[in-house]
């Protein structure tokens, strides 16, 4: 359970900084809110895994796959660099969360 938890809170956090990056490109209220309620969100189901799982492994697995993500998703939407150092860089953060959750 803890596992879901952590996973449905990256994809809040994700949503959160989307939202985020949409607020300062146009500072609509809708983007504000989102922003806001997506992180609220990703931090309230974060908390909820540290009933299942160790803090220290949930929250850098959180961090990884919201990190992984945010960028794959500013790479793709919002025109930021390709390069192939941020794209190794990626590889690696996948690699590493997909090693703590074998470990563990």
């Amino acid at each position: 359970m803890g596992w879901i938890f952590v996973f449905i809170s990256a994809i809040f956090e994700t949503f959160g900084v989307i939202n985020l990056k949409l607020y300062t490109l146009n500072k609509k209220i809708i983007n504000y809110f989102l922003y806001i309620t997506g992180l609220v969100t990703a931090l309230v189901l974060l908390y909820l895994s540290f009933e299942f799982l160790q803090v220290s492994i949930a929250y850098a697995i959180w961090i990884g796959i919201g990190t992984a993500s945010a960028v794959i998703i500013n790479m793709l939407f919002f025109d930021e660099s390709k390069s192939f150092g941020r794209i190794l860089g990626v590889v690696v953060i996948i690699f590493g969360v997909m090693g703590l959750k074998f470990v563990s």
